[in-house]
């Protein structure tokens, strides 16, 4: 098993919907059981379509990468926030609770 350092919670439309992590191996991403049993609940992308198996990637899931702003605003959030240019997952996690869409995600402590 490996170790997991920092986590995001993913909310769809507003409704706590999974979590996302940052592993040893990479990442992974688990739908919550709750959210799986509301029925007729969007799924995050059609890149993750609706499973209870979790998900895992040696490199940042694409869908979440893109959510993460680009350019100029990417520059001032780095910035401001002084994050790591290298660090996507920390970007994510500092700029992506209040995204464009109907997904966002939420640093867990």
């Amino acid at each position: 098993m490996s170790s997991e350092y920092r986590k995001g919670k993913v909310y769809i439309q507003g409704i706590p919907a999974g979590i996302i992590t940052e592993t040893d191996e990479g990442y992974a991403f688990k739908y919550d059981e709750d959210y799986l049993l509301r029925g007729s609940v969007p799924a995050a992308s059609l890149t993750l379509p609706l499973r209870e198996e979790e998900y895992r990637s040696n490199v940042l899931f694409p869908f979440f990468d893109g959510l993460i702003p680009e350019g100029w605003l990417l520059a001032v959030t780095q910035k401001t926030w002084k994050l790591d240019r290298k660090d996507r997952f920390g970007a994510l996690l500092a700029v992506c609770s209040d995204c464009i869409g109907d997904v966002s995600v939420r640093r867990m402590e």
